[in-house]
């Protein structure tokens, strides 16, 4: 059931860049239309209440199967596949396309916070002890580019109690592009407080 989701999901990101990039005519604009809403109306059939929530992942870990990061089901994520190395540092490979253009050609800065602010928290996020972003402070230092290959990678500076502190970088062709520190709370008894 997995696999036919992947594919259902890749089939909507192609279509997602295919919306934005088209320069076909308006008839062929409204044929696909009535495809696309037909398609919707069929897999709308049978939904879930509410949104997909945590189940298991292939390598056994919770993940969020609708995460706007790293979801396997959501077509507006990248998605990523968060690496995790024995010292505790993760990292992502990946490419952005047209759905996540800002200024042209290069990714927009809001797309940039929301890759570092996850990939801060898997390098601060431990078995059975979640963490939840406290502050996330970024420096753009140049545009990232589209199209590209690009590296997210972060690591644990520091913990202080219930503080996690945390650094990373999306780096591109040309170098870093955008810096991040985070601050990074385990709530008691690894529940969120309010």
């Amino acid at each position: 059931m997995t696999s036919a989701h992947e594919w259902l999901t890749g089939s909507v990101r192609r279509l997602i860049d295919a919306t934005i990039r088209t320069e076909v005519d308006a008839e062929a604009i409204a044929a696909a239309t009535e495809k696309i809403d037909s398609a919707t109306a069929q897999l709308s059939d049978s939904l879930l209440p509410g949104s997909f929530g945590v189940q298991t992942g292939p390598d056994g870990r919770p993940t969020a199967w609708g995460n706007v990061v790293i979801g396997l089901r959501n077509p507006v994520a990248p998605p990523l596949t968060i690496h995790h190395g024995a010292d505790g540092a993760v990292h992502t490979d990946f490419v952005l396309g047209a759905a996540y253009e800002g200024p042209p050609g290069h990714v927009h800065g809001g797309v940039c916070a929301l890759i570092l602010d996850h990939v801060l928290g898997a390098t601060a996020h431990q078995p059975g002890k979640p963490a939840y972003t406290g502050t996330l402070t970024l420096r753009y230092l140049r545009g990232t580019p589209l199209g590209q290959s690009l590296r997210a990678s972060a690591h644990v500076e520091r913990i202080e109690g219930a503080k996690t502190f945390a650094v990373g970088h999306i780096t591109g062709s040309d170098g870093v592009t955008v810096e991040a520190e985070g601050v990074f709370i385990h709530p008691k008894g690894g529940q969120r407080d309010g």
